[in-house]
């Protein structure tokens, strides 16, 4: 047999043999819940991801509530699109990032009045998509009351998905997700000396 022709049949087999794992996988998964999902991790792109869900929810009709903490800038390319859509509802609710503020009990005060806004959409259950953007940093700098965050997300709709992005999850949030990806920072152009890039970075 001609050395391709081998390879053809190897490949052939080889991929029979994946589609009956993966259709077996398929038919095991026979839940349907709402969705807690944690991005985490040094590299770029936590929030990326959560904002693809967004749109992908958006085409499916959905629902979806986009909550940004520590952030304060309203001038990013997602805000500008994403915002202006009639099933999303957006809030940029930080004052800026902490060695911005250089102020803790600033920072404290406006992370709680953030996290009240979001406690009112993980208490709907019309919403089916909700975003918590650098979430994590508040409760792995004590601004918010753990057992209270997580008690918030744990009561959420049942068929309610979140997704909570930011550096250094903590355990305990790691341990309640469903899904939980933690992203590594291998290369990073800002470290190399390029601007934050419109499209791209903003």
């Amino acid at each position: 047999m001609h050395s391709d022709d081998k390879k053809t049949e190897y490949h052939n087999i080889r991929m029979a043999r994946k589609k009956a794992q993966i259709d077996a996988a398929i038919a095991r998964a026979d839940q349907k819940k709402g969705l807690l999902l944690v991005i985490t991790g040094n590299g770029k792109g936590k929030s990326t991801s959560a904002f693809g869900m967004v749109a992908r929810a958006l085409g499916h009709g959905m629902k979806v509530g986009v909550c940004q903490f520590i952030k304060s800038r309203t001038d990013t390319g997602e805000e500008a699109f994403f915002s202006q859509l009639p099933n999303c509802e957006w809030h940029v609710l930080g004052d800026g990032f902490t060695w911005d503020t250089q102020d803790r009990e600033q920072d404290i005060a406006t992370s709680k009045r953030g996290w009240q806004v979001a406690m009112k959409m993980l208490t709907d259950p019309s919403y089916d998509l909700v975003v918590l953007d650098e979430l994590t940093y508040l409760l792995s700098y004590d601004y918010l009351d753990k057992d209270e965050v997580l008690n918030g997300l744990s009561q959420k709709p049942e068929m309610q998905h979140v997704v909570v992005t930011g550096r250094s999850a903590i355990a305990p949030l790691r341990e309640l997700a469903d899904t939980v990806s933690d992203i590594k920072d291998e290369k990073h152009a800002y470290k190399a000396g390029i601007q934050a890039q419109k499209g791209i970075d903003l």
